[in-house]
């Protein structure tokens, strides 16, 4: 059958399909229009014809397209694709976390025509990564790139011994090569285990994932300093295809989130363990409270937990880091001190919230950049996070304008309602600068670049930033 009869088939009446193409769990609408076309023998184009697109598919910088690109439809939609997958609307409802989501420039009258829009996966429905290829040919009988939701504790093909990385950066590689490290697919089998624990602590378990990613991410980047440490290096040479060489920093970033995985699931066992909250109490001076000592049983028992008796003293003098900031979560939740968020031993800041790989990669394509220009803030943060602060500007202005429809009458009535909208206008552009920062610096930006842009001393900035997490801001 030709393309163009198949085209023809798929534009008739009803859009039904010849084949029945299951989704994959967690599959993207859009990963699922890709295969769709592939098993038709289609260009992808050809297929996505037959909705009514009103945006243009998102890309990176230098033009290419985005792997975790991702479509929501209107209910039109929805009954297109399901008819061409030959599935039912609940299967799919079912398998992509992204239908059903609405989307306010899609039209949703009943005799609307099918419509879609395009977006970007991590601002719909969580983190994406690349599938493995050789489990869909497996289940589908085709080789082909499929991208699904995943989080980092599912990044693990057990079966075919691969990481699968993060699909919204820029650069080729869909999957690490763990087949040397079995303690890696060993690590995520434990991590059933934790989040069971959590859930029986009245813990969230990505809360409990996402603090113990943020500890072990911020002793990865202090551990270019350690002349101890032996594991890591040999892991990431590991996924590195045997020596990470000349490209020792692009392989970091690439690789950070294989390497950590066991510590990382090591850390959150032992953050969930009473004792371990037992020893946070002892060292603090129990009711008569003192400095964290560098030699805090805690912080030893945490090093040999992970297998690094020597790391104890490194941590405990860490001070301004996720794990110290538990620590005193745990510290005033016993003594029935601080608010809400000073309570949450769970709550990881913004500030310390890890660098994205996506991220790290752009600033480390554009550290050659002068400093402080719009193109590295560009490069350092997510699409996503862009969009969030647009809007967030957005709304500012149309409050400016709103001025103008408040300039006339009783000067008693216009004062008040002018200085209220400026008010707002103000507190809302305080909030896009104040984002703008702070997902700057978890990209990986320098202090120093952000404090430049921001035109205050590098300590004043981290001290309102600090201060805004603190809020609940």
């Amino acid at each position: 059958m030709s393309s163009v009869a198949r085209t023809d088939h798929l534009d008739g009446s009803g859009h039904a399909g010849i084949f029945r193409i299951a989704p994959l769990p967690g599959e993207t609408a859009a990963s699922l229009i890709c295969r769709l076309a592939a098993r038709y023998g289609l260009q992808e184009k050809a297929l996505r014809s037959t909705w009514q697109w009103r945006n243009n598919p998102p890309r990176h910088e230098n033009g290419d397209a985005r792997a975790d690109a991702e479509v929501l439809l209107n209910a039109a939609g929805r009954t297109v694709l399901a008819g061409l997958c030959g599935v039912g609307e609940d299967v799919l409802a079912r398998a992509v976390p992204s239908w059903g989501q609405e989307d306010a420039k899609l039209p949703d009258a009943p005799d609307a025509a099918p419509a879609a829009a395009w977006r970007i996966a991590g601002a719909v429905a969580g983190p994406a990564a690349f599938g493995c290829r050789l489990c869909t040919a497996r289940r589908t009988g085709t080789t082909v790139r499929v991208v699904r939701y995943a989080p980092r504790w599912e990044r693990i093909c057990v079966r075919h011994g691969r990481w699968l990385l993060d699909a919204d950066a820029d650069q080729r590689l869909e999957y690490l090569d763990l087949r040397g490290l079995p303690e890696v697919a060993a690590a995520q089998r434990r991590w059933a285990g934790v989040a069971r624990r959590a859930g029986r602590a009245g813990a969230e378990s990505e809360r409990v994932f996402a603090l113990a990613h943020a500890v072990v991410a911020r002793w990865w980047e202090q551990a270019l300093t350690w002349e101890r440490e032996t594991i890591w290096p040999r892991r990431l040479h590991q996924v590195a295809g045997g020596n990470a060489g000349a490209d020792v920093q692009r392989w970091r970033i690439l690789g950070r989130d294989a390497v950590i995985f066991c510590e990382v699931v090591s850390v959150a066992e032992a953050l969930l363990d009473p004792a371990m909250a037992e020893l946070v109490w002892r060292d603090s001076g129990a009711g008569q409270p003192r400095p964290l000592p560098a030699g805090a049983m805690a912080c030893r028992r945490l090093g040999e937990r992970i297998g690094r008796p020597w790391l104890g003293p490194l941590t405990a003098t860490d001070y301004g880091g996720p794990l110290i900031s538990w620590m005193g979560a745990v510290r005033r939740l016993r003594r029935g001190d601080g608010g809400p968020y000073a309570n949450d031993p769970w709550w990881v800041r913004q500030e310390h919230q890890p660098a994205t790989m996506a991220g790290q990669l752009r600033v480390l394509g554009k550290e050659n950049k002068a400093p402080g220009s719009g193109r590295m803030w560009r490069a350092a943060v997510p699409a996503e996070q862009r969009t969030l602060i647009t809007r967030a500007i957005e709304s500012a202005e149309e409050q400016l304008l709103q001025l103008r429809g408040v300039q006339t009458g009783p000067t008693a009535d216009v004062a008040p309602q002018l200085l209220r909208t400026l008010r707002h206008s103000a507190a809302l552009i305080d909030n896009a600068w104040k984002r703008t920062a702070l997902v700057a610096l978890n990209a990986g930006m320098p202090l120093e670049e952000v404090a430049r842009w921001a035109h205050m001393p590098a300590d004043t900035l981290m001290n309102i930033l600090t201060a805004g997490q603190e809020n609940g801001g």
